[in-house]
C-alpha cells in the first residue's frame, strides 16, 4: 500500500505545453504548437499572449487614473427649489448614513471603495506574481483570478443607482437629481478594469511553477503533427 502511494506521489503531470500542444481559445480544438491557425473555427491560436501583462499594466494605470477623479468630483447633483447639493461616493454614503440608512451607506461604500482598490490590488498582485516568486501558489492566484472576473459584474453599482434615482427624481422646478461628472469616471474605471482583468492570460500562473520552455508557434521542439491529431 505504501509503495502505491509513493509511485502515485512519483507520477508527473505533463501539461499540454510541455507535450507540444496548442488549445484554441475560441473553439478549444487542440493542435501541435506549430500551427498558427485553428483549422476548425479560423481563429489566430498561439501558445502564449507575449502582450498579455503590457495591456494588464495600461488598463489598469488608466483605470486607477479614472478612479481618483471619480471619487473627488460630484456623483449626484441634488436641486431643490431652496438650494442646490453636490455629493461625492463617500459624501453621499456619509449622508445616507445620518439619515439612518445604513445597510445602503454600506453597500454602496462595498461596492465603490472596498471592491475598486481590492480589484487594483489583485490585478497588480497577479501581474507582478508571473514574473517574481510568490509565496502564494498557483491555485489560491487562479481562485483570485477568478473572484476578480465574478465581481467585476457587479462593480457599476453605483452608476445603476444614479440613473435610477435621476430617473425617478425628476419634479420639474420642485426638484431634480441628475448625475455629476464622477459618474462618467467612475464608469471608465470599471470598464478599464474589467478590461485589464480579462487581459490578464491566467496560464501564465501556472508557467512560473515549471522550467518547461515556452512552446511558440514554430518553435525548435518537436511537436504531433497535425496529420497525427486527427487520426
Amino acid at each position: 500500500m505504501v509503495r502505491m502511494e509513493r509511485a502515485e506521489q512519483s507520477l508527473e503531470i505533463k501539461s499540454a505545453r510541455s507535450m507540444g500542444l496548442i488549445t484554441c481559445r475560441r473553439c478549444s480544438r487542440v493542435w501541435p504548437a506549430t500551427e498558427t491557425t485553428c483549422g476548425r473555427c479560423g481563429h489566430h491560436i498561439q501558445s502564449r499572449d507575449d502582450t498579455s501583462l503590457q495591456r494588464v499594466w495600461a488598463f489598469l494605470l488608466v483605470g486607477l487614473m479614472c478612479y481618483v477623479p471619480a471619487n473627488l468630483y460630484p456623483m449626484l447633483n441634488t436641486r431643490t427649489l431652496t438650494q442646490v447639493e453636490e455629493s461625492t461616493i463617500i459624501g453621499g454614503a456619509v449622508e445616507l448614513a445620518h439619515h439612518g440608512s445604513w445597510g445602503v451607506a454600506a453597500i454602496i461604500l462595498f461596492a465603490s471603495v472596498v471592491i475598486p482598490i481590492a480589484k487594483f490590488l489583485a490585478v497588480a498582485f497577479l501581474a507582478i506574481s508571473v514574473k517574481q516568486p510568490s509565496s502564494v501558489s498557483a491555485h489560491q492566484r487562479q481562485v483570485l483570478f477568478e473572484i476578480v472576473e465574478y465581481i467585476g459584474r457587479w462593480s457599476m453599482i453605483d452608476i445603476f443607482v444614479v440613473a435610477i434615482m435621476s430617473s425617478l427624481v425628476q419634479l420639474n422646478t420642485l426638484a431634480a437629481i441628475t448625475p455629476g461628472i464622477a459618474s462618467l469616471f467612475f464608469a471608465l474605471s470599471v470598464i478599464f478594469t474589467m478590461l485589464s482583468a480579462q487581459a490578464f492570460d491566467s496560464r501564465f500562473i501556472w508557467d512560473a511553477q515549471t522550467d518547461t520552455p515556452l512552446l511558440d508557434n514554430g518553435n525548435h521542439q518537436k511537436a504531433p503533427s497535425a496529420e497525427a491529431m486527427n487520426e
